[in-house]
Formats: structure tokens, C-alpha cells, sequence
């Protein structure tokens, strides 16, 4: 008697065009980010790869410690570098970050 009847509003019927708007901000959000960060991020490994299948015993190599050296032997997983007179080391070979052109060790 004192409370009013409430009633609920009819909704508008949702088209096939309003749930594809609904989710186009994460669609652009995906696309921005996979064109940023992912793709860019893929190539350098790529390339990495490459850098690291090519390389050839007498290559001069530079590791991620900064390790410079000449390469004398290359394994699978494992490549021998020799950094100074009479001395090698085994480093992996993703470690390995930059090839030098022949002759740069010398200079330095």
C-alpha cells in the first residue's frame, strides 16, 4: 500500500555489431602490443640464431661478460675459446653476443 510497484526497464536488443565493439579495445590493445614487444622481440631471436649456427672455428667473438676471443672449436652446445696465449675456455654458445671482424683482436 505505501510501497510503490517497481519495474524494470526493457533492455535494447544487442546486435551482432555491439558485441564486437564490446571487444575491439582488447583486440587493438593485443595488436598494439604484439607489434611493440612480441614481434620485435622474435626477430632479435632470430637473428641470434643465425649468429650462432654461423659460427666457424677463427671466428672473434665477444660473450655477454664481455670476454673477448678467437674461436677454436665448436660444438653442439659448447664452444672452445681461446682468450690468451695457452688459454681456452669452454663457454655455451648462446652466451656468445657478437661476432668481431677479423683482425679486431689484435688491435685491442
Amino acid at each position: 500500500m505505501l510501497i510503490s510497484n517497481a519495474y524494470a526497464q526493457t533492455a535494447a536488443a544487442a546486435g551482432p555489431l555491439d558485441n564486437v565493439m564490446q571487444f575491439l579495445p582488447i583486440i587493438l590493445m593485443f595488436g598494439v602490443l604484439y607489434f611493440l614487444m612480441i614481434r620485435p622481440q622474435m626477430k632479435k631471436a632470430k637473428e641470434h640464431k643465425a649468429l650462432l649456427d654461423a659460427l666457424g672455428k677463427g671466428d672473434e667473438v665477444v660473450t655477454q661478460g664481455g670476454i673477448a676471443g678467437r674461436i677454436t672449436k665448436v660444438g653442439e652446445d659448447f664452444v672452445t675459446m681461446a682468450i690468451s696465449d695457452n688459454v681456452e675456455i669452454q663457454m655455451q654458445k648462446p652466451a656468445i653476443t657478437l661476432v668481431l671482424p677479423k683482425g679486431t683482436l689484435k688491435s685491442l
